[in-house]
């Protein structure tokens, strides 16, 4: 049964405050008038306004017995009725009469049937796509709620989201199996028989998390995605079927082991292998491309380490050699050899700058030849 605290079910909290106990359970004048017109002693007094209060609030009549202690004297004190007055009824019918009373002054529709249609469609509807009981039994109520009907109790919610839930799920294993072929569906069933190098099933195999993002480790994976495909192409046994459905699937597979799913009918234990082994492909894949992205990003990381230590090198073996040229520079002899040919190239370099001063530049050789007096080879061009 699912538990109502995880649902939106009204209920009364553990803990009400003053505020609240004013706000939502202090009875107008007017209602105490109609209350007082409409029984006849205190007990039945208080428990019509406690009925009335408690379904304004919730949208549905509480046992008697389950409205906190502290609600109830609120309410009998707001009333001034004398202390030990207790909510009771002598009898059922006048019960019944009552909440027929607090309908209609609540202006709501009591129709059970519809309210159970509409909470029958609703879930089955959404339970094509979710699973959880709570989530359809949440949806059920909005639903009743907007068409403005009394609720049914927590128990026929639970109830009709358990079967109609069944149904459906039942009848997506079903398609799942049906859309296998008689070889992959032996193909699964054997991932629960044989035994893996470790004496585990194979079946353990598709729980198994990546490893770290070594070479090694990549091969392996990729072995694992071969595997994997070799059982067949899970995107078409899960064709049609929700994301959350199929989660959901793989998640109850993987919580049991493989004795736990041989008890499952053949239909529903191939469907949840087939959703796990789904899953397992995704995840394999998306560890493979995590794995390959990490591998990719370690070896530019040391690529780009190893281009500054390169650049560094570089960088010092040309400032040792500037250092050595600027020390050769500075330890060059004045009247030494390399000196005076530097001079002499000075030297003849002004004489020819000087002779050749105004001469167009369409001269011929001859004229400069002159001009150098016969300094010049005729087979070459000064310029």
């Amino acid at each position: 049964m699912t538990s109502i605290e995880r649902t939106a079910y009204p209920r009364f909290k553990r803990l009400i405050t003053a505020h609240e106990l004013h706000l939502f359970f202090s009875p107008s004048r007017d209602e105490l008038e109609w209350a007082a017109n409409a029984t006849d002693c205190d007990e039945h007094l208080l428990a019509l306004l406690l009925m009335l209060k408690s379904y304004r609030r919730m949208g549905c009549f509480p046992a008697l017995e389950d409205v906190p202690e502290r609600v109830v004297d609120f309410v009998r004190r707001a009333v001034e009725l004398p202390e030990g007055t207790l909510p009771v009824y002598r009898a059922q019918r006048t019960a019944k009469h009552h909440r027929g009373l607090v309908r209609k002054q609540a202006g709501v529709t009591y129709d059970q049937a519809k309210a159970r249609g509409i909470i029958e469609q609703s879930i089955r509807k959404e339970a094509v796509a979710k699973n959880r009981p709570a989530d359809l039994i949440n949806i059920a109520l909005e639903k009743v709620v907007e068409a403005a009907l009394e609720l049914p109790r927590f128990s026929t919610f639970d109830k009709m989201a358990s079967k109609i839930r069944a149904e459906v799920n039942a009848s997506i294993c079903a398609g799942i199996h049906d859309r296998m072929s008689a070889a992959q569906r032996a193909g699964l069933m054997r991932l629960l028989e044989d035994r893996d190098s470790d004496g585990t099933t194979l079946f353990n195999r598709l729980k198994k998390p990546a490893k770290g993002p070594t070479w090694s480790h990549f091969k392996n994976l990729s072995r694992r995605l071969e595997w994997l495909d070799e059982l067949g192409d899970t995107d078409v046994w899960m064709e049609g079927v929700a994301a959350g459905k199929v989660t959901d699937f793989a998640g109850e597979a993987d919580a049991a082991d493989a004795s736990e799913l041989r008890a499952f009918v053949p239909v529903k234990r191939i469907a949840l292998v087939a959703a796990l082994t789904h899953k397992a492909r995704m995840r394999v894949r998306d560890d493979l491309a995590t794995m390959f992205c990490k591998r990719v990003a370690t070896k530019i990381k040391k690529a780009k380490a190893e281009l500054e230590e390169i650049r560094l090198a570089e960088r010092e073996i040309v400032e040792a050699l500037i250092g050595n040229y600027r020390t050769v520079l500075k330890h060059i002899d004045e009247r030494g050899p390399a000196q005076e040919a530097l001079t002499r190239a000075a030297v003849m370099t002004a004489e020819v700058r000087q002779a050749l001063d105004g001469l167009d530049e369409e001269a011929s050789v001859d004229e400069v030849a002159t001009r150098l007096e016969g300094r010049v080879s005729r087979r070459s061009s000064p310029w």
